[in-house]
């Protein structure tokens, strides 16, 4: 064999992965289809737990805007701006907002510094699954050069849309959600007097079963949209969702008082592959293991993936490392099963009932820190699911018979 791992994708899961299995003394390729660094459509926001997950490495340098506030609308009104630590919270966390490009290639550099092999700019063309292992057929498509090599094992984090999976005959049937978002520079003093580097904001009612959001960055704003209980029928190519996403971020625009000119505009727009419940995320015999979105693992209430994608390399990467491949599905299931499936319960209730769990849920003082907890991994959603959704069922019920 070539290698003990082949890695295909250098976003967060990928690059986590060939930096751990590097470690571990695997010899490791990670495989990436552009050269880096390279634009990734992604709002960029992860909670700063991500820097004590990503052991030897720091983040800190890429993150452009530590977010400590939340400013809630509905329907751009009926606003809401909370503390995520209020006076008297146990620990002090925040969220870190970066440029993809920046934070995949930094993540990507330690990987090759802990000893993994680099091959940008050379897209996949053909996974052959060995009785032993798996060969794989990449080449550049600007300079003709290939690129082929065989390995024990294949960790997949090429997305939604990925070889790995359709090579190992997993995740045929996903749940896609869809977003859009622009990247607007910004001029910081201007705008809404709460448009701020320490604030997100998060509308709830100008998109159906989705919500909108503005991230902070360094120079510019991450204005987007997405559907995160899409329809059957719905989907990137669907014109009602596309319009629906780009009036929602006009809007936001508007609300914020952000000038902007939209035939200038660019978007971006991604399916993001979100959980819908266990599956199987390696094949039987532990050769090929899909980690990141390409296992689905983007939470299905919030829409984030980045703490989740870096997670599940890692543990991709140990199994390996440990002989114990055949274990990585059970694995995937033992760290997010539970409470993926928790909020997934939740995510129903609330995309079905925005506007109700707006007014009984996220308003409530202590919504904006939980939600949070949440991201941070500091509550689960195992603990609150059930509550939350047997109180907004009391509200329904009280309003029902009002």
């Amino acid at each position: 064999m070539d290698y003990d791992v082949i890695v295909i994708g250098a976003g967060p899961a990928g690059a986590s992965a060939a930096a751990e299995a590097a470690r571990a003394g695997l010899r490791t390729a990670l495989i990436e289809r552009q050269r880096l660094p390279r634009h990734k459509t992604c709002g960029g926001g992860m909670p700063m737990v991500t820097g004590e997950i990503l052991r030897e490495f720091s983040p800190g340098a890429v993150v452009e805007a530590e977010v400590r506030y939340m400013r809630h609308t509905w329907r751009f009104s009926d606003p809401v701006f909370a503390a995520i630590n209020p006076p008297g919270a146990e620990r002090d966390i925040s969220l870190w907002m970066v440029q993809r490009s920046l934070f995949d290639n930094a993540v990507t550099e330690h990987a090759v510094r802990s000893g993994a092999q680099l091959r940008d700019e050379m897209t996949v063309r053909q996974i052959e699954v060995l009785p032993g292992g798996v060969k794989v057929h990449a080449e550049n498509s600007r300079t003709g050069a290939s690129f082929q090599a065989a390995a024990r094992h294949l960790i997949g984090a090429d997305g939604a849309n990925g070889i790995s999976a359709k090579a190992a005959g997993l995740r045929q049937n996903r749940l896609l959600a869809i977003a859009m978002e622009v990247e607007h520079p910004h001029v910081w003093g201007t705008g809404h007097p709460e448009l701020r580097r320490d604030t997100i904001h998060l509308e709830y009612g100008a998109v159906t079963r989705g919500y909108a959001w503005v991230f902070p960055k360094g120079d510019h704003l991450n204005v987007g949209a997405g559907v995160f209980r899409p329809r059957k029928t719905g989907g990137l190519g669907d014109p009602t969702v596309s319009r629906d996403l780009r009036s929602a971020i006009f809007g936001y625009l508007d609300m914020l008082q952000v000038p902007y000119a939209p035939e200038k505009m660019r978007f971006y727009a991604h399916p993001l592959p979100i959980w819908q419940g266990r599956e199987r995320v390696s094949d039987p015999e532990g050769r090929i293991l899909l980690a990141g979105d390409a296992a689905g693992l983007i939470n299905p209430l919030f829409g984030d993936g980045i703490l989740h994608a870096i997670k599940s390399g890692q543990i991709a990467a140990r199994s390996i490392a440990e002989g114990c491949a055949r274990d990585y599905t059970a694995r995937i299931h033992a760290e997010f099963g539970d409470n993926f499936d928790a909020a997934f319960k939740l995510a129903r209730f609330f995309y079905e009932w925005t506007g109700l769990v707006y007014r009984l849920g996220v308003k409530r003082e202590t919504s904006t820190r939980t939600a949070a907890r949440l991201l941070c991994g500091d509550a689960l959603f195992t603990d609150v699911a059930g509550r939350a959704i047997r109180r907004l069922r009391r509200g329904m019920f009280g309003r029902a018979n009002g």
